[in-house]
């Protein structure tokens, strides 16, 4: 089982990797749209910049964060819009410091967090290791919007496995955005990374299963392509369905990607 090192040097890796991504672009670049309907390049990176305030406060100063989260359980899209105007007004390189900055500030909260405790967040409290695989679920689904909007080809690394855990344990975000009831019978999932490892998470004899390369899963759970356009195959109606649906965050699911939107689903 990894610890909660483990998660936050993926996760430390992960911010490195999506800061590379923007670093040393020109300005039209940072304004260029990405696959998210009305985000550019600035307003990703003002998003996650966001996100990693939101989670230093949550794990440094709880009672400060609870009042910030209430505020946006409120209204939700207003919080995320709130959230770009405070950060995409500055120009790209403050930005991309400011990223960076929230990002490391981030790391040293989570580290000081007792493992075994709890931090508090948006729906639930979490422990410090899974609220850092959220943040490489945030990282890896922005982070594939900006390649995507720069041409840019990501290479697929062992760190996502992380990805694919906390995916698991939110198998019923998709149900719960729908205002579907998620059913009770348990999903087997085998997964296969670069290294050519199969990670599997349920019980063997689930009559519902997913299988294919862990890449094309965690971009399924993000969002980022169209079940069409991946390697992933369901056992069961069950499973069948939840490649429809599946997400691995909480709230809208947004519009999602389109079958054959890019060249090559699995890498670009």
């Amino acid at each position: 089982m990894d610890t909660l090192n483990d998660v936050l040097k993926a996760l430390a890796a992960d911010i490195d990797e999506v800061g590379d991504l923007v670093h040393g672009i020109d300005e039209a670049d940072w304004s260029r749209p990405t696959p998210a309907p009305g985000w550019s390049v600035a307003d990703q990176i003002a998003h996650l910049t966001f996100i990693f305030r939101l989670a230093k406060t949550a794990a440094a100063d709880p009672d400060t964060f609870k009042g910030v989260a209430a505020s946006a359980s409120r209204n939700f899209d207003g919080a995320v819009n709130a959230a770009l105007e405070q950060f995409n007004c500055f120009p790209p390189g403050e930005l991309l410091a400011r990223f960076r900055g929230e990002g490391d500030a981030s790391l040293e909260a989570l580290a000081a967090v007792p493992e075994d405790s709890v931090v508090p967040w948006l729906v639930n409290p979490l422990p410090p290791a899974v609220l850092a695989c959220a943040g490489i679920m945030e990282l890896f689904g922005h982070g594939q919007d900006i390649a995507d909007a720069l041409g840019v080809r990501r290479e697929p690394t062992e760190r996502l496995r992380h990805l694919a855990r906390f995916a698991v344990l939110t198998r019923d975000f998709g149900y719960l955005s729908r205002g579907l009831t998620p059913p009770e019978e348990p999903f087997r999932f085998e997964l296969t990374t670069p290294a050519g490892e199969v990670l599997a998470f349920g019980p063997e004899d689930a009559a519902q299963k997913i299988t294919g390369p862990v890449h094309d899963f965690c971009l399924l759970v993000t969002r980022r392509r169209h079940r069409d356009d991946l390697a992933l195959t369901a056992s069961g109606d069950a499973a069948d369905h939840w490649l429809d649906i599946a997400q691995a965050y909480r709230g809208p699911a947004g519009e999602g990607r389109t079958p054959g939107q890019f060249a090559d689903p699995c890498c670009d």
